[in-house]
Formats: C-alpha cells, sequence, structure tokens
C-alpha cells in the first residue's frame, strides 16, 4: 500500500532500550462516563485499561467533548512538559506476535509476506474483529465505525477525481485500491479460507480488508529501528497500540510517544492547560498525505509541514517546451537518460517543495544543472560523471534563494510550476474566494472543505515559487 503507516516518522521517540523499569503513574479514581453506548463504551475501555496494566494519568480523559474529530484525549488539570500522560505495557498492544492466532502467523511467515507488510496485522485484525471472547475487545469497540472512514478510497471515483484532481491524492489511491485487490486475492483470501475454522465467512471480505487496511494506515504505530541498525533493514512491522490511537494530529503538537524495552510512554513536550486537547504527531505530513492517509487536512497556514510537488516529467516537459529544432529535442532527451541513470529522477518520481526549503534539493538542483547547462559543459560533466566523480553543489535551494539562482534555472523552474498548476480542475482565486466567505465555505461538505485546504496549500506554495522566480 502507499505510505508509511503512522507516526512512521516521528521524531523525539526514543531507541528502544535493553532494560526499562516500570514508569510511574499517580493513581486516581477514575471518572466514568455517563450513559449511552458511547459511554458505555468509554466505560468498558477504562476498565479494560486497568485490568491490563495501560496506565492512564488522572490529568487525562478519554472524550468526544471538546476535540478536533472523533474521540480525543483533553487535559483536565494543567500538563508540564515531560509529565507522563500513559504508558501501555508491550503485552497490550495488538500485532501479529500477541494476537490469539501468533503461533499460526509465525509459522506461515514466509507465505504472508507481501508489498504492504501489513498482511499478518491485518489477519490478526480480522480474526480478533470475529472473536467474541478477544482480549482486546474493549479495545475494538473505541474503533471508528469501519463503514465511515472518511479516506479518499472510500469516495467515489468522480468525486475524488473532481476535489483532489492536480494533488496526487488520486494517483496514490488507485495504487492503492490496485495492491489491496491483489493482496487480498492472492494472499488474505485463500489464507482464511485454508483456516476457515479460524476465520468466519463475515471477515472473507474485500471490503472489510479495504476498511482495516485504512484503519492501520490511520492508527497504526511503527516503531523506529534503533539508531545502530542498518539503513537498509526492513522497517518494523506496525502495531496497535491502545490508548496512543485515541490522540488527534496537529503539526504543532503537544505530545510524543516513546518507546522503551517494555512500555510505550506518551510524553507531554509541551505546557497542556486544564481543558484543551492532548496532539500526538503522525510525523512531519504534507497536507496531500493527511487526507489520504487519515481523511483530513490542516486548515491554512497551521500545517507547518505542508509541501506542494512538481512532477519530475514536468520539468522535463517544460525543458522541452523550449527547443525549437529536432537536435535540441533529441539533447534534451539524451540529458534526462542520463539524469536517470544518475538516479537524480524517474518516471513516477516528484520535486517536493516545502514552505521554507526544497525536500528534494539535491535531485532539483542537478536536473536544472543537467537541463540548462551548454553542451560542451554538459559533455564534460557526463565524463566527470562517468569516471565516478562527484560534483560539489555550490547552489542552495532554500526558498528565499530562489531569486539568486541562474536566470536560465529560474525560467526553467518558473515554466514547471506553470505547468503544473495547470493540473488542477481550479485556479487559486476561485480557491481564495471560497475560504475568504465564511458562509459559502460552511456550506461545503466535509470532504469538500478538505479537499481545498489540500489544493489550497499546495498552491500558495508554488505561487510562492512563480513570484520568486519573476525576479
Amino acid at each position: 500500500m502507499a505510505a508509511p503507516t503512522k507516526r512512521a516518522r516521528l521524531s523525539g521517540g526514543s531507541p528502544l532500550a535493553a532494560s526499562c523499569r516500570a514508569p510511574r503513574v499517580a493513581c486516581a479514581p477514575l471518572q466514568l462516563p455517563g450513559p449511552g453506548p458511547e459511554g458505555n463504551a468509554v466505560a468498558g475501555f477504562l476498565r479494560w485499561c486497568a485490568g491490563v496494566g495501560l496506565q492512564l494519568s488522572p490529568k487525562v480523559a478519554v472524550s468526544r467533548q471538546g476535540t478536533v474529530a472523533g474521540y480525543g484525549m483533553v487535559a483536565r488539570e494543567n500538563v508540564q512538559p515531560g509529565e507522563l500522560l500513559f504508558a501501555v505495557p508491550r503485552s497490550v498492544l495488538l500485532s501479529p506476535h500477541t494476537c490469539s492466532i501468533s503461533d499460526l502467523l509465525e509459522r506461515e511467515r514466509g507465505a504472508l509476506q507481501s508489498l504492504s507488510g501489513w498482511v499478518p496485522l491485518l489477519l490478526a485484525l480480522l480474526h480478533e474483529l470475529q472473536a467474541p471472547a478477544s482480549p482486546w475487545s474493549p479495545y475494538i469497540a473505541l474503533w471508528p465505525e469501519l463503514g465511515r472512514l472518511e479516506h479518499p478510497m472510500f469516495w467515489p471515483e468522480e468525486e475524488r477525481l473532481r476535489l483532489l484532481k492536480g494533488t496526487g491524492v488520486p494517483e496514490a489511491v488507485e495504487k492503492d485500491l490496485a495492491n489491496i485487490r491483489s493482496e487480498y486475492h492472492s494472499i488474505v483470501l485463500p489464507f482464511m479460507e485454508a483456516h476457515s475454522d479460524l476465520f468466519s465467512p463475515t471477515v472473507r471480505s474485500l471490503e472489510l480488508y479495504c476498511q482495516l487496511v485504512a484503519l492501520v494506515m490511520a492508527y497504526s504505530f511503527q516503531e523506529p529501528l534503533e539508531e545502530d541498525d542498518d539503513e537498509e533493514k526492513e522497517p518494523n512491522s506496525p502495531l496497535m497500540v491502545p490508548a496512543a490511537d485515541i490522540l488527534n494530529h496537529i503539526a504543532n503538537h503537544n505530545a510524543n510517544l516513546e518507546y522503551s524495552a517494555d512500555y510505550l510512554r506518551m510524553v507531554a513536550t509541551q505546557p497542556i492547560p486544564k481543558g484543551h486537547e492532548i496532539f500526538n504527531t503522525y510525523g512531519q505530513m504534507a497536507n496531500w498525505q493527511l487526507i489520504h492517509m487519515y481523511g483530513f487536512a490542516e486548515a491554512y497556514p497551521d500545517n507547518t509541514n505542508d509541501t506542494a510537488d512538481i512532477q519530475m516529467v514536468t520539468v522535463r516537459d517544460a525543458a522541452l517546451q523550449g527547443t525549437k529544432v529536432e537536435t535540441e529535442r533529441l539533447l534534451l532527451c539524451e540529458r534526462w537518460d542520463f539524469l536517470c541513470k544518475l538516479e537524480m529522477v524517474g518516471e513516477e518520481g516528484a520535486f517536493v517543495i516545502g514552505h521554507e526549503e526544497v525536500l528534494t534539493e539535491e535531485e532539483l538542483v542537478t536536473t536544472l544543472k543537467v537541463l540548462c547547462m551548454p553542451s560542451e559543459e554538459f559533455r564534460d560533466y557526463q565524463k566527470r560523471a562517468g569516471q565516478g566523480e562527484k560534483e560539489r553543489e555550490e547552489d542552495s535551494l532554500a526558498i528565499v534563494n530562489i531569486p539568486k539562482l541562474q536566470a536560465s534555472w529560474r525560467r526553467l523552474l518558473r515554466d514547471s510550476v506553470l505547468l503544473t498548476l495547470q493540473t488542477y480542475a481550479t485556479d487559486l482565486k476561485t480557491e481564495q474566494d471560497l475560504l475568504s466567505n465564511k458562509e459559502v465555505y460552511a456550506e461545503l461538505s466535509w470532504r469538500e472543505q478538505q479537499a481545498l485546504q489540500v489544493r489550497y496549500g499546495q498552491k500558495m506554495i508554488l505561487h510562492r515559487i512563480l513570484e520568486l522566480t519573476s525576479c
């Protein structure tokens, strides 16, 4: 499936320690919610936490009130940086190693390998979901209603294309859906049919499998590799972490998950006043990634991690626009092939532009340089690269430095941005008019509002590049 799982790029998490003492959390009577299905679910979850040793600070409460979406966690009292909010024993994590069919999943591990690496966890969830005596039933009761998830993969295709054209989300979703269908029919369904005593017909459904993929995409955690691990090592498999997955996300978060040998600990990173929501971070996520993986976006300009993409082939197309004769076109194609061999560009790659810097700086600098340099200089550059010589890049692509780039580079970058803007269905002024009219904005559906924030944030970044390249 597509992107890294939730919290895959967490910063500040402790590497796995060799040993860990049980963290201390002050004990206090839990104030259970009132009657009703939601109150009963929260009350059951809190009783379960107490029974399995999941220690919640008396300063926090699980609630739907005062949260940005669904269940969240709210401060009952003022919280100071460094305070422990809750501690989750590793025995409570729901994973292929802790679930009721862990032995079977381990024996069949070779047959369950897939592109996503998620199949063992998804099978564990499918089994626990249908098991009336599952140890995780009170935790599962707090999951969002699977049939009402807002990921774009569940939107009608027409709506997805209409609202998110140009953002990169429709293409990511199509890849996801193709991978999900292939994985389900080639691995998951045959496994469940071979073990029909463990998987009832009610869970042998592609629709349910898609919903659980979205759940894992949005609610699972991926433990960071240890600092001394080889960078080439496969990433750790995703985990379901009760309590931690209740927290919502903003870029300016006030809590962070830390990992140790025996516990996962959520710790405050900022002062949290009484009554305020406690936010974790899902990683440095752009709005297109948030809506793709979680079904929401942050309102402009709150997401300081937002980015806009310029497809690598768009830069090639912009350069081809400037060729006048066939020999120029052939030379430019030769330069592109050279960049492909250097692994600086690819047919499906993208240059990523942030608010303050180009996140793919080396790739974009090299591409602009190679596509814009005089022919003789290119031949010399090509020869040195063939001899294994490394170029020392002196040009910076911090956003504020773009006006200092060579005129030919700025021109190519500007043309590439203009082509990128043509891929959207609407222009920036249309988006600004919608956002500036509060009454009209309020009448938009949830999906329309979230998609608008994604498009607007990307276009604001691209238009800033236009301004800087016009100098």
